[in-house]
């Protein structure tokens, strides 16, 4: 988080000069910073910064801290100081310094975007998403400005979870004549999460229109994720088919396409080739990804086997934290989406925390209880942020339901709501979907799958035996066919007050990030029940899993 601009040429030997002197002390076995700081006294602005980037270079930030603190008291008007003494004080825990540093850059210059996005990036670190967003507007205010800026500014707020502010910026800058595609298919894919179908498809296609960079970026693959198709003459059809033929293509872009066709034949019913070209897909990526299987077995066992170290956390009190957990594809996204509708629940998402507190906990500094309360101040600013009263708030990392113990050690109030559906439906659901790399990297291969079903409906089954009140099933079969029933019963049990939430009236707001991102949008229905019989003829290793 630190920032140094290049020295002028001239400069760099008062920098090399205090350095060496420094050297010779450490050498003699005296470690002092005054005789840096005494060797620049005199010397410009820029020389003090240099050498505090070349002491940061070798990892000694208490020296670069002292250089830069003594550089602050010459050149208090310095916006340059003030940063990199802003990204030093930051690192060393200092936070309320650091934001007042960088803030008083954006008093003096408000269009200052390394100011804009390094307050943003600590502000990001603290859970307060809202501020943010704010601070994000303000910096691009402009007409245009450089796009790889723009990227940095949007990938902040895209990991924010600030979908509308992301794309808001990606349409400024395409409103204010930027022909960038990766602006056009950053907003692309995220007016896609936010529902906005029509206009997302004609950012893509401008991408497709005008770089080809966009197969590698998986542009087609998302034309096809924006409707249901009904008819094979549907212009993506041939598009899919003409890009495909392409010479040169890389295997990513290979098995994207080929994931999009299988899709588009899906839809259209011609199931025989869509199990060709998802097989191809599958088979392409599967041939670059490894999943560590043995691993994963050897986690579950270990998960079930082993206990945490007695004692608790009290539970929160003004609010519910709710994890929605279980197999990706178990309708977890449309379990989200409709109790996100409640006024009193706001949903955050797939939020990445539980592994990064898990990791404190077990290898973190303090005694076990500190290690608890810093593992919870974390995860509560990363749930909680700064622009919701919600009372119930959700975090639906499906792959959350391997720390229900450390969950409810942190949390006791919280609730978990198990999503569950048959596992031929969900094994081929998962086969049918393109992830993120890393992501999901088991979905490629139906053995893989299957070692998955098996060993997270294993572990389900014990925390259920452990903790049967705080762990609530929620069968998908029963969650399309009957919704009103079993989202009221899910309601109850959470203790919500009474609200619709089955009615296909989705929050202008919401935001759906997930492959799920149309269907869940559309009136629930029941078209994936028992999916695999389609399939069956095309797709053997299905029959090998339970139908169950």
């Amino acid at each position: 988080m630190s920032h140094f601009p290049k020295s002028a040429s001239g400069n760099i030997s008062h920098a090399d000069v205090a350095l060496a002197a420094y050297d010779r002390q450490c050498a003699a076995g005296i470690r002092s910073h005054t005789v840096l700081t005494d060797t620049l006294k005199g010397a410009v602005e820029s020389a003090w910064l240099q050498c505090a980037q070349m002491l940061v270079l070798r990892s000694d930030a208490q020296a670069a801290l002292a250089v830069l603190e003594v550089a602050f008291a010459h050149f208090e008007a310095s916006s340059e100081v003030r940063l990199a003494l802003a990204g030093i004080v930051f690192r060393q825990g200092a936070r309320d310094r650091a934001e007042s540093l960088l803030c008083r850059v954006l008093e003096d210059d408000p269009g200052h975007l390394a100011a804009t996005l390094q307050l943003a990036r600590l502000l990001k670190e603290q859970g307060r998403m809202q501020a943010v967003a704010t601070v994000v507007r303000s910096g691009f205010r402009r007409d245009r400005h450089d796009a790889e800026l723009v990227i940095h500014g949007v990938e902040l707020l895209d990991d924010c979870g600030r979908k509308h502010e992301a794309a808001a910026l990606c349409e400024h800058e395409i409103a204010a004549g930027s022909s960038d595609p990766r602006l056009h298919a950053y907003a692309g894919m995220l007016l896609s999460q936010l529902g906005q179908f029509e206009l997302a498809r004609v950012r893509q296609e401008y991408v497709l229109d005008h770089d080809l960079r966009g197969l590698e970026w998986h542009v087609p693959l998302g034309l096809t994720g924006l409707q249901r198709y009904t008819d094979r003459n549907h212009p993506d059809f041939a598009r899919l088919h003409e890009y495909l033929s392409l010479p040169g293509l890389s295997e990513q872009a290979r098995a994207s396409l080929l994931f999009g066709l299988g899709k588009a034949h899906d839809d259209i019913g011609d199931y025989a080739r869509a199990a060709s070209y998802l097989r191809q897909a599958n088979a392409t990526v599967h041939a670059s990804t490894r999943w560590p299987r043995k691993r994963w077995r050897r986690s579950v066992e270990a998960k079930i086997s082993q206990s945490l170290p007695a004692g608790q956390l009290a539970a929160t009190v003004d609010w519910t934290p709710v994890f929605i957990v279980g197999l990706p594809r178990s309708g977890t996204t449309l379990l989200a989406d409709r109790l996100a509708r409640h006024p009193d629940v706001c949903q955050r998402g797939e939020l990445p925390w539980l592994p990064v507190v898990a990791e404190q906990v077990i290898n973190g500094n303090g005694n076990y209880r500190e290690r608890l309360q810093h593992a919870a101040a974390t995860y509560t600013a990363q749930l909680l942020q700064d622009d919701s009263s919600a009372l119930w708030l959700i975090d639906k990392q499906p792959h959350n339901f391997m720390h229900v113990d450390l969950i409810l050690a942190l949390f006791p109030n919280a609730r978990f709501l198990y999503c569950r559906r048959h596992a031929r439906d969900n094994a081929l659901s998962l086969w049918m979907q393109s992830f993120q790399a890393g992501a999901q990297d088991f979905a490629y291969d139906f053995t893989d799958i299957s070692a998955v079903i098996q060993g997270s409906r294993r572990l389900m089954n014990h925390w259920l035996t452990r903790y049967p009140d705080a762990i609530r099933i929620v069968q998908y079969e029963h969650l399309v066919s009957d919704p009103v029933c079993l989202l009221r019963g899910v309601a109850d049990w959470l203790g919500l007050p009474s609200h619709d939430l089955v009615s296909n009236t989705p929050d202008k707001d919401s935001i759906i990030s997930t492959a799920s991102l149309w269907q869940a949008r559309q009136p629930i229905h029941t078209r994936s029940l028992r999916r695999w019989e389609h399939y069956s003829a095309y797709v053997p290793e299905l029959l090998q899993l339970p139908d169950h």
